[in-house]
């Protein structure tokens, strides 16, 4: 966990793990000894989170509040996709970071997923990143990352039924789709998480 994490944060630098031991006063033949597996003592672990501004618990494979705190704020990952039957916590399919304020973090565990397609224009476009709150559940009129039928995540605006539920695009050209308890469950249909925030890209 430790190097895979070490290699992460080396690439989001855009360093290289050699690079980064001879900043922080470790020997030439540290990143290899890592990379072979072998684990650095406290006091290494502590050199390489205050060197990143990320946490000890970060490095050793710990939970971080869904991201991964920086000396500004908490970065969370950036999904390209989003598929059914993979947990969030192991989809691999990283393809940047966004940071969030840690008052926004400390409030549940967020991801971020880059919209494909135009079914939310205007106001959402295809290449902009929405930053979603995990959850289960929503209310009607919100905006949610829904999983249908072991597809990927679509983002929708939720309607809620007496007898089912409405994902709803704002572009027009597409029409409502109309879920029943039954196909809720069924399909299924799961909402991952609230769309909190969006940040368009220029």
């Amino acid at each position: 966990m430790f190097w895979n994490r070490f290699v992460t944060l080396c690439a989001q630098d855009r360093t290289s793990p050699s690079a980064v031991c001879a900043r922080i006063g470790f020997s030439a033949a540290t990143a290899t000894h890592w990379k072979r597996g072998a684990q650095p003592n406290a006091a290494s672990l502590k050199r390489v989170a205050d060197y990143f501004g990320v946490s000890v618990e970060y490095l050793t494979g710990g939970k971080t509040n869904g991201g991964i705190k920086s000396k500004h704020g908490v970065r969370i990952p950036v999904f390209g996709r989003v598929a059914a039957g993979i947990p969030i916590d192991a989809v691999t399919d990283i393809e940047d970071y966004e940071e969030i304020p840690r008052q926004m973090a400390s409030a549940g565990e967020f991801f971020a997923l880059r919209i494909c397609g135009d079914s939310m224009e205007p106001k959402i476009e295809n290449g902009d990143i929405v930053i979603v709150r995990r959850q289960p559940d929503c209310e009607s009129d919100d905006i949610a990352i829904v999983l249908v039928n072991h597809d990927e995540a679509t983002c929708k605006k939720i309607r809620k039924l007496h007898d089912g539920i409405m994902l709803i695009s704002t572009n027009p050209k597409y029409d409502p789709m109309i879920f029943t308890n039954h196909d809720i469950q069924e399909l299924p249909v799961t909402i991952l998480g609230k769309v909190v925030e969006l940040r368009a890209k220029f």
